[in-house]
């Protein structure tokens, strides 16, 4: 098989893997604490329950970055559970300072690709909360087939999510939240909860460090909330 052939082949990710610099105490937390809060990847569905001392509902977020948010959300909510998807290792080594440092329980880690993770390491009507805050929008139109919010994704997340579970969006990029919008709408299980607005106004999460840089220097911020019928 030709190069060309075979890259045609792989698939569209949404990401790109960046070899950053880790710290000293990102490396130290990757060594002393992946063991203990890291799951691996498994090709099949993963006994999520058993990974946590109690039994809660369950939020999955998609991509969290340096992992602020997701930290200060588990620190507030030691009523759920959460799990942490993210491929780039700096952010990982980041949250795992974070867990170790506050002694929480109730929250976990994958390091591979969300997409991968949500097909096979989840079952249907699992998951009470999925989270995807501000994904990289693609600006470039020939790389907007690279955004993670596509109708396919979006029926892989519609059906992982429990009945009357949520899903939650946000990005800072209009053109995004535009698409965003109409993907969301084409799927019929999920039903927008501001269906008069479109856009959640006053959104219940933390907001994020990206965030924060955004509004300083004079970006909005549109947030999504569609409930599972």
């Amino acid at each position: 098989m030709s190069e060309e052939a075979h890259s045609s082949k792989r698939p569209v990710r949404s990401f790109v893997i960046r070899s950053g610099r880790l710290t000293d105490s990102q490396r130290k937390a990757i060594d002393e604490h992946w063991d203990s809060f890291v799951i691996p990847f498994e090709t099949n569905v993963i006994d999520w329950a058993a990974l946590f001392p109690n039994a809660q509902p369950l939020t999955v977020e998609i991509g969290f970055g340096m992992g602020d948010s997701l930290l200060q959300m588990a620190k507030e909510q030691p009523d759920r559970n959460f799990v942490g998807i993210e491929v780039h290792r700096a952010g990982v080594g980041k949250l795992l300072n974070g867990i170790n440092k506050l002694g929480l329980t109730n929250l976990r880690i994958v390091c591979h690709d969300a997409v991968e993770v949500l097909k096979h390491s989840f079952e249907p009507n699992s998951i009470e909360r999925i989270l995807v805050f501000f994904p990289d929008p693609w600006h470039k139109k020939r790389h907007n087939k690279r955004r993670i919010i596509q109708s396919e994704f979006v029926s892989l997340l519609a059906d992982r999510l429990q009945v009357n579970g949520r899903l939650h969006l946000a990005t800072d990029w209009q053109p995004y939240a535009e698409h965003m919008l109409e993907v969301l709408n084409g799927e019929s299980v999920l039903k927008n909860a501001f269906r008069d607005s479109d856009y959640w106004q006053s959104p219940e999460r933390p907001p994020t460090k990206f965030e924060q840089r955004g509004r300083r220097l004079g970006h909005g911020v549109w947030d999504l909330l569609y409930v599972k019928r």
